[in-house]
């Protein structure tokens, strides 16, 4: 077995352990739930299937297993979120992963971003786990106790990916002037994504008391990274926001090459098992 088998395998055994703490077999969300529950799942799906792309790539070692834990954290999510957000249809986390196109997927573009290079994946990294912080924060709180759990314990993990991305915005801004300016350049092409994830939506009217209104989440974010960004002697760039629509099923060109790659041996071989 080499290193990304066993990298897999240790997905495995992770997730189901935290699939199963959260969402017993009688746990069933409503419908509108059920979609929030999709939002999120798809975010932190997309999102460690990039950095599973990074297993052996990476600029150093330790920096290997760093996003490969990260995804693995992610993924972890993600099990738990589908496995609740399928509960409503009587279909499995593996149904919703793997037999969904992509217009049926819900994660916002940004999380579909290419790695592009390591200051580009830092970039993404950053501008994520800042906002998946503040938004599991939030979501403790909620009166769902099956999305309350799942975020009381996802809020700890993404605490470790927000300290990882900021460590890396300094290392990067204030080293080279090669690494400062790859990453600039990542803020001005990432940037314009940032915007989607605090845009209310009309399910949102219909969550009250159970999730937090995207843009209610947008001053705490700032007030977040502004530190980092001064400590980085960064400023973020004067662009256009990009139009989005990933809540609703409208992705950027770059999901349908990653949901290739992640469902053609589901798809190839239907009911195969590890």
């Amino acid at each position: 077995m080499d290193a990304v088998e066993a990298a897999h395998g240790h997905v495995e055994l992770t997730a189901v352990r935290l699939s199963d703490e959260f969402v017993t077999s009688d746990a069933k969300a409503s419908e509108d739930v059920a979609e929030y529950a999709l939002w999120l799942g798809d975010d932190s799906l997309i999102l460690a299937q990039r950095l599973g792309e990074w297993i052996s790539r990476a600029p150093e070692l330790e920096e290997d297993v760093a996003l490969a834990n990260i995804a693995l954290d992610l993924l972890g999510h993600a099990r738990s979120l589908l496995r609740y957000a399928g509960s409503a249809s009587g279909r499995s986390e593996d149904d919703l992963a793997y037999w969904r196109d992509e217009h049926e997927f819900r994660s916002a573009h940004l999380f579909e971003q290419q790695n592009g290079d390591f200051a580009h994946t830092i970039v993404r990294q950053f501008a994520v786990s800042h906002y998946m912080f503040e938004l599991y924060a939030r979501l403790r709180a909620s009166a769902d106790p099956v999305l309350a759990a799942i975020a009381a314990k996802a809020v700890k993990e993404v605490d470790y990916h927000r300290d990882h991305a900021d460590q890396w915005m300094l290392r990067l801004a204030l080293g080279t002037d090669e690494s400062r300016r790859r990453l600039v350049t990542a803020l001005a092409d990432l940037w314009p994504s940032v915007d989607e994830l605090f845009v209310d939506e009309p399910l949102n009217d219909r969550l009250e008391d159970i999730a937090p209104r995207p843009s209610s989440l947008r001053p705490a974010f700032d007030a977040s990274i502004e530190p980092v960004l001064r400590r980085s002697e960064l400023e973020l760039p004067a662009t256009f926001v990009a139009s989005g629509g990933g809540r609703r099923g409208q992705h950027s060109e770059y999901l349908g090459p990653l949901l290739a790659e992640l469902q053609v041996l589901a798809r190839q071989h239907p009911g195969a098992s590890w």
